[in-house]
């Protein structure tokens, strides 16, 4: 079908003014916000419901035409590049972006694909209720990215990944058919999860475009502190004892090594290091007490759940398994301390654009892990700086290698492909994973195709022949060619 056939249909499925193609400014779809991932796309859809976006899909299906699902296009690993042969369209869920429900009785919201996570934030709030998805890019991520990418953030040890945030979901097939996942029940044993089996498929096997979502009560008060530790291993038996103590109201436990504080606070001009002397490992700390009990002030204005924080940091200082802390003592102190924390990417990349890996590995091995790299990249690539930062409450590391910081040195392939095994061979050893929550995109295929189960690659094959035999939703992604 040629091009302009290809655009008249598109147009009259959607609207002139939502199809994006020819000499139209389409950058903000075709390339990604880091700047990595550059593509040309035949055309940008930007369906205004759930009817458009099957029409759009029995189009494509129809006449062989590549689809690539994209929300708020924030992903680092390619999962919305559409390619440069100007051949796939690029399906928008920009303008599906409506909040259809705040249910306060269940704790559910029901929101369609395109709504900004933080615009889902704001919203809940008004209402005593948090969505607790958080990361740096909630600012301009998107719901459908989130559940297509099973996103996980710094709030994981204590509520879950996307995943198990989702109640339920709404899913166009590869053939334009609407598929009615929007359960809002918590027991449903009626066969396959198909749920869960598109969430984290990087749109792969369908477009996710309305979700079913868990809310919770907004906690009353928040104790926040940046504590230095004496190691990584430390910091376990730190996490499992604050856990005991609070109940497990641990919302956020983010490691911070001094080279990323400094890198950051470096970076941003607004931002200064925390401590006056630095320290090797901190860890940033969050508690959320939702009951009265905790966050009622006492007759002197203090917060039960902040006391009882500082009591157990000095308790913890005595005995050495703490060796400073700061402790956030307004909002604006808090959000100060979250700043150097989200901050992270930005600096990390300003650097210059580094080897990443975002692995995971059991909770007692993120130190070995560190240790074991460390030795790697003495032998394989002296010349290397790398940073650290973890959501150490569920063992998600994102470890940045710049392989070779000399002056005018240039980029080296092989060295690169050499330090992207060391990091695969030190993951499975420690029974890791290469890939945690940014997604796999066409970043990683390579990795799954080493790395990955061959039995489970398989399994994942069959099923995306099964729902997409033309293989043509957001193709080249996720599953490694056969």
């Amino acid at each position: 079908m040629e091009h302009a056939s290809v655009i008249e249909s598109l147009c009259a499925l959607v609207g002139e003014p939502y199809v994006l193609s020819g000499d139209q400014n389409r950058e903000k779809y075709d390339s990604d916000w880091t700047g990595k991932w550059k593509g040309e796309s035949l055309a940008v859809v930007r369906p205004a419901c759930t009817s458009e976006v099957a029409d759009v899909m029995r189009f494509a299906y129809e006449h062989d035409l590549p689809v690539v699902p994209q929300s708020g296009n924030t992903g680092i690993a390619g999962g919305a590049y559409p390619g440069q042969d100007k051949s796939h369209i690029i399906l928008s869920l920009d303008r599906m972006n409506k909040i259809v429900e705040i249910n306060t009785d269940s704790r559910l919201a029901i929101v369609e694909a395109g709504v900004v996570l933080q615009e889902l934030h704001h919203k809940v709030e008004e209402y005593g209720l948090i969505f607790p998805l958080t990361f740096g890019a909630q600012g301009s991520c998107m719901i459908g990215g989130n559940l297509a990418t099973n996103a996980g953030g710094s709030n994981v040890v204590r509520y879950g990944n996307t995943r198990d945030l989702c109640m339920g979901i709404e899913v166009v097939t590869p053939d334009g058919r609407v598929l009615n996942l929007m359960s809002q029940l918590h027991k449903d044993n009626t066969g396959y999860s198909l749920k869960n089996l598109f969430i984290g498929s990087e749109g792969t096997l369908g477009v996710i475009t309305s979700a079913v979502l868990k809310l919770f009560p907004m906690p009353k008060a928040y104790a926040t502190a940046l504590v230095a530790i004496p190691s990584v291993d430390a910091a376990l038996s730190l996490l499992n004892r604050i856990q005991e103590a609070t109940r497990g109201s641990v919302e956020a436990f983010e490691l911070m090594p001094h080279e990323f504080i400094e890198l950051v606070t470096n970076h941003f001009e607004n931002l200064s290091p925390p401590f006056e002397q630095p320290m090797e490992y901190s860890v940033l700390i969050e508690i959320g007490a939702v009951s009265p009990v905790d966050a009622t002030p006492l007759e002197d204005g203090s917060l039960p759940v902040m006391n009882q924080f500082e009591s157990l940091l000095e308790e913890l200082f005595e005995s050495g398994d703490v060796l400073d802390a700061v402790i956030a003592q307004s909002e604006e102190q808090r959000k100060t301390l979250w700043e150097i924390r989200e901050g992270g990417l930005e600096a990390i990349l300003a650097k210059g654009r580094p080897i990443l890996s975002d692995v995971a590995v059991p909770l007692d091995k993120v130190q070995t892990f560190i240790e074991v790299m460390e030795k790697k990249l003495a032998t394989i690539a002296p010349n290397a700086e790398y940073n650290v930062i973890a959501h150490l409450g569920d063992g998600n590391l994102h470890y940045g290698i710049w392989p070779n910081v000399l002056a005018g040195a240039e980029r080296d392939l092989k060295l690169e492909s050499r330090i992207v095994e060391a990091v695969e061979t030190a993951i499975k050893e420690l029974s890791g994973t290469f890939s945690a929550e940014h997604g796999i995109g066409c970043s990683k295929t390579d990795t799954m195709k080493r790395m990955k189960d061959i039995v489970a690659l398989d399994v994942m094959w069959q099923i995306k022949q099964s729902l997409d035999p033309k293989n043509l939703m957001n193709p080249g992604k996720l599953l490694p060619s056969r």
